[in-house]
């Protein structure tokens, strides 16, 4: 094999290892977040998450806003002693009866613990309000009245 063959094999393979290493860069980490839709209504959502982190569990709450649905908190992964920042996020639906979505994120913890944060709060929410009040149908808008046939006489 001669050097200049040997020399386009080689340059060809670092040009895919650095593609492939851009690639892999400029994708950055997973952004896990976890979500739950809430039936309850806004306010009882709050209030429940709010309870489940601070009362429930004891962690710090660093930031609140009601107002615009956050709450940062200091989580504190069960047998350890050391915290880390975590955020639970609602977002109205459409209208006053549409879903609450929750959005927790503690990025230095695996996804299940999100997760299992979620799952407490839609279990503390169904104990303390019962079952999720039944959404109301949309009213269809009425039939045009039948304006007969169109056709020939």
């Amino acid at each position: 094999m001669s050097w200049g063959s040997s020399r386009a094999a080689l340059v060809g393979v670092l040009s895919g290892l650095l593609v492939t290493g851009a690639i892999v860069i400029s994708a950055g980490g997973a952004d896990a977040k976890s979500t739950y839709e809430s039936p309850y209504g806004y306010d009882r959502t709050w209030n429940a998450a709010l309870r489940l982190v601070r009362a429930d569990n004891g962690w710090k709450v660093t930031e609140k806003d009601a107002e615009n649905g956050y709450l940062l908190f200091d989580y504190l992964p069960p047998n350890t002693k050391k915290t880390c920042p975590g955020t639970l996020e609602l977002v109205r639906g459409q209208d006053s009866d549409a879903p609450v979505s929750v959005l927790v994120q503690l990025p230095d913890m695996p996804h299940f613990h999100e997760q299992v944060m979620l799952d407490a709060l839609a279990a503390k929410m169904r104990h303390e309000y019962g079952d999720p009040p039944p959404r109301k149908k949309k009213r269809q808008p009425a039939d045009p009245p039948d304006a007969g046939d169109a056709g020939t006489d």
